[in-house]
C-alpha cells in the first residue's frame, strides 16, 4: 500500500497523548509492515539502561548521537512511528515523514493525566510537569539553539488532544497520511 508519508513523528510535550497515539496506530499500521518505537525506547537501547535522564543529564554529543539514530531509522529504515517530544523538530526537514505535534490546551487535564499515570498528588503532578519542561526545554535551547521546539511550522498536523478524543485522533492521523484513501474502492 502507498501512503502518503513513509514516516510518522508524534512530539509534544507532557501528557498530551503521545504514547496512546502510537499504540492506537498500531492495529492500522501494524499489517503494512510499520515499526513503533518511542523515544525513551531510543535512549535505553543506545545507553541500555532502563532510565530516561531529564535533558540536563547527558552532555551535547549524546543528544546529537541519539538525533542521528532517529533520523536513521526515518531515513535509512522507513515506515516508522516515532514517539518523542522533539522527533518532528528532528525531523522537519524530512519530506517523506508525517509530522504530528499533541498539545493539550486544558492544563488541568494534562495534570490529571500525570496524576493518575505515575500515581501522583495533584501537587507533585503539577510540580513535575513544570520541572520537566522548563529543564527540557532550556538544555534543548542550549543544545540547538533558541528555537520554539512546537512551532506548528514544523509539523504537518496539530492536535489539541483536549478537544481531540483517542481514536478521532488517530483517525485524523491516517486521514493524513492516506490511509482511508487506500481502502476506498475507486470508481472507474
Amino acid at each position: 500500500m502507498k501512503f502518503k508519508f513513509e514516516n510518522i513523528t508524534i512530539s509534544g510535550g507532557v501528557a498530551v497523548g503521545k504514547n496512546t497515539l502510537l499504540n492506537n496506530l498500531k492495529p492500522y499500521l501494524l499489517p503494512y509492515g510499520w515499526h513503533f518505537t518511542s523515544g525513551g525506547q531510543i535512549l535505553r537501547n543506545f545507553t541500555k539502561e532502563y532510565i530516561q535522564p531529564l535533558a540536563n543529564l547527558t552532555d551535547k554529543e549524546f543528544h546529537l548521537k541519539l538525533d542521528q539514530r532517529t533520523v536513521d531509522l526515518l531515513t535509512k529504515k522507513g515506515h516508522y512511528v516515532i514517539e518523542a517530544w522533539l522527533a518532528g523538530f528532528m525531523a522537519r526537514h524530512l519530506k517523506n515523514t508525517l509530522r504530528v505535534l499533541l498539545i493539550c490546551s486544558n492544563e488541568a487535564l494534562k495534570i490529571d493525566r500525570v496524576a493518575n499515570r505515575d500515581k501522583l498528588t495533584i501537587a507533585q503532578a503539577k510540580k513535575f510537569i513544570k520541572e520537566r519542561e522548563e529543564v527540557n526545554f532550556n538544555e534543548w535551547k542550549k543544545i540547538y539553539g533558541d528555537y520554539n521546539f512546537f512551532d506548528p511550522k514544523y509539523y504537518h498536523l496539530v492536535i489539541d488532544t483536549y478537544s481531540s478524543g483517542p481514536l478521532e485522533t488517530a483517525g485524523k492521523v491516517l486521514d493524513a497520511l492516506g490511509y482511508h484513501s487506500q481502502l476506498m474502492p475507486t470508481n472507474r
